[in-house]
């Protein structure tokens, strides 16, 4: 790699020396990420993990893939690139734990109008962050130069993991039953999905994001560049604490399109409208948009970014598991006899 350049591919927008350069800077982000398992560094063709079966009899693999979505482009407004690498590594990850399978490994995948190799390590700074937070590992991954693609300061972010988990421990949704309570797990604000309509709603730009909001008690850019919760650490404890029935990570399609997901035919959420603690920035994107209250639910997380199904004597033993992990979580509703999917009343 020492003697690779190519002064006609760099005519043609693409320089691979400024590629080596990305990767010398990250890697030192990527070492935090070294977990046991990990048989290879950066650089090779494929990233090599050896799984650890101990407990486990008949393991089942669990892959998941996201990108950041159109949140993306409050980064570049706002030239911050810390933050989004988290937010792709949780949309992968928090899917896989819905199954009650444990992350291992994610490779990411950066395509941009041109490699600024300071830019590129900084967005994978953020990758290894979401990885020391799901407690895996971030063994391999791609930078690709588009010139005439998108614009030189412009990328966009997906990403790839996978889990393990025994197949006797999937959680079973089918063992669920009207009564079982509904647990919500609090989310740290938008996450990643709906930003199309809150771009919309505030006619995003460097000066409306740059605007303070008492009841957000910061700038709106700042609010809305959080990062997506990961909740890996959480899940665990409440795997290893109760029976766990099903889990729904509320993504884009909110409450109406992902709780469904994980609950039979027969079932329905039943949620009481004022037991959802919903965040000060949904607050302000409905009244700022005069948004439908139905339309929220079906876009956002409403400040819920995972719900919980446990029997109903085990919900204060969840509850306590999850809170001992770091997170806050609360009752949400229970499950009733109903082909509705989500009521909210």
């Amino acid at each position: 790699m020492n003697n690779s350049f190519s002064e006609s591919y760099k005519k043609a927008g693409v320089d691979v020396t400024a590629g080596y350069k990305s990767v010398e800077l990250m890697k030192e982000h990527i070492a935090r990420t070294m977990i046991k398992g990990t048989l290879s560094g950066i650089g090779g063709f494929g990233g090599l993990f050896e799984l650890d079966m101990t407990g486990i009899s008949k393991p089942v693999l669990v892959s998941g893939t996201d990108g950041v979505g159109t949140k993306i482009k409050l980064a570049f407004i706002m030239d911050k690139h810390d933050t989004v690498g988290i937010d792709c590594v949780a949309m992968c990850v928090n899917d896989i734990i819905c199954c009650g399978a444990k992350p291992q490994f994610f490779l990411d995948y950066i395509a941009c109008g041109k490699n600024f190799p300071e830019k590129i390590a900084t967005i994978v700074s953020g990758v290894a962050e979401g990885c020391v937070q799901a407690e895996c590992a971030l063994i391999g991954g791609e930078t690709a130069e588009h010139p005439g693609l998108m614009p030189e300061d412009e990328y966009d972010l997906a990403g790839f993991s996978v889990g393990v988990v025994d197949k006797d421990r999937i959680l079973q949704p089918d063992t669920q039953k009207a009564g079982d309570v509904l647990i919500a797990i609090k989310s740290s604000g938008v996450h990643s999905n709906g930003f199309s309509l809150v771009r919309r709603v505030f006619d995003v730009n460097a000066q409306n994001l740059n605007m303070h909001f008492n009841d957000l008690g910061t700038t709106l850019g700042e609010c809305l560049l959080t990062p997506t919760r990961i909740y890996v650490k959480a899940v665990k404890s409440l795997l290893e604490s109760v029976n766990v029935k099903s889990i729904s990570h509320i993504t884009g399609g909110g409450f109406y399109e992902n709780i469904p997901r994980s609950l039979p035919r027969n079932l329905a959420a039943k949620i009481e409208r004022n037991a959802v603690q919903v965040l000060p920035v949904f607050e302000l994107i409905q009244r700022t948009g005069d948004i439908p209250e139905r339309d929220m639910f079906n876009t956002f997380n409403m400040g819920v970014g995972m719900v919980v199904s446990v029997d109903r004597n085990d919900a204060d033993k969840a509850i306590a598991a999850i809170k001992a992990a770091g997170e806050d979580a609360y009752v949400l509703g229970e499950l009733v006899e109903s082909e509705e999917g989500v009521i909210i009343c």
